[in-house]
């Protein structure tokens, strides 16, 4: 789902719902008007606008969590891709091969997630996925020649098999959580809110600019919770910075 176009539909929706309200106040028999019915509809609608909060609320805090955890994952991967650099750094000049491949792995890996084109993220790119491999392999076939070495190579062997756990972590994160389902029933309870408001509301252009007004806010809440539940794309992606501060430490030695 685009989450431009798909809060904006919301808008759309839910200010058509006041507009509607205001048309069926004037297509409404007066039988259907009398004060009895209307603190029925506000009781009613009162149980909704609760019910509709709630979940508003769950939704936001969920793409949240979402969006801090990927973000937390994104750092501790970069933190893991530095502190295999350092130990391949520790163990000589003999490790200029692996650490060359981690160096290649570290670009294509920001060349996935932070394409310079509007092309989406692709945590999964298999040729990516194969130099990550060989950076394990080239260190299993590194011959140490003192106890220091071993345990350095031991070391690397671990942050490598770290990164390969988290990268998959990230592949299997990088998916929606919020189902369109959910939005749809939202957004209709919160469509049968505003048609209320109409309803009842007096006829003029106050009313029709505050329920403008209120659908462009229902909207950007839904913009933001789209938004937060794909972190890879779009305006409030996760920043590249820690992918790139690794790059450069990388590089730094391994030329």
């Amino acid at each position: 789902m685009n989450p431009i176009v798909t809060s904006a539909l919301c808008a759309v929706l839910v200010f058509a719902g006041g507009v509607g309200g205001i048309v069926l106040h004037r297509l409404l028999p007066e039988t259907h008007q009398t004060v009895e019915t209307r603190d029925v509809v506000r009781l009613a609608i009162g149980m909704l606008s609760v019910l509709a909060s709630l979940v508003l609320g769950l939704l936001i805090s969920t793409a949240k969590a979402s969006s801090d955890s990927t973000d937390h994952d994104v750092r501790s991967f970069s933190a893991d891709v530095i502190l295999l650099s350092e130990t391949l750094r520790d163990y000589g000049q003999t490790a200029a091969i692996p650490a060359g491949l981690l160096r290649d792995f570290t670009v294509q890996t920001i060349r996935d997630i932070w394409p310079t084109d509007e092309a989406p993220a692709e945590l999964a790119d298999e040729q990516t996925g194969q130099t990550l491999e060989h950076v394990r392999e080239q260190i299993r076939a590194l011959k140490p020649v003192d106890a220091g070495q071993h345990w350095l190579q031991d070391q690397a062997l671990q942050s490598v098999t770290s990164l390969i756990r988290q990268r998959w972590q990230l592949i299997e994160h990088q998916g929606p959580n919020i189902r369109p389902i959910v939005l749809i029933v939202l957004v209709s309870w919160i469509t049968v809110i505003f048609a209320s408001f109409g309803f009842n509301a007096p006829q003029n252009a106050t009313v029709v600019a505050a329920f403008m007004v209120g659908a462009c806010a229902i909207g950007g809440a839904i913009f933001l919770v789209l938004a937060m539940d794909n972190p890879f794309h779009g305006l409030l992606r996760i920043s590249s910075v820690p992918m790139q501060n690794a790059l450069l430490h990388v590089t730094s030695w391994s030329r």
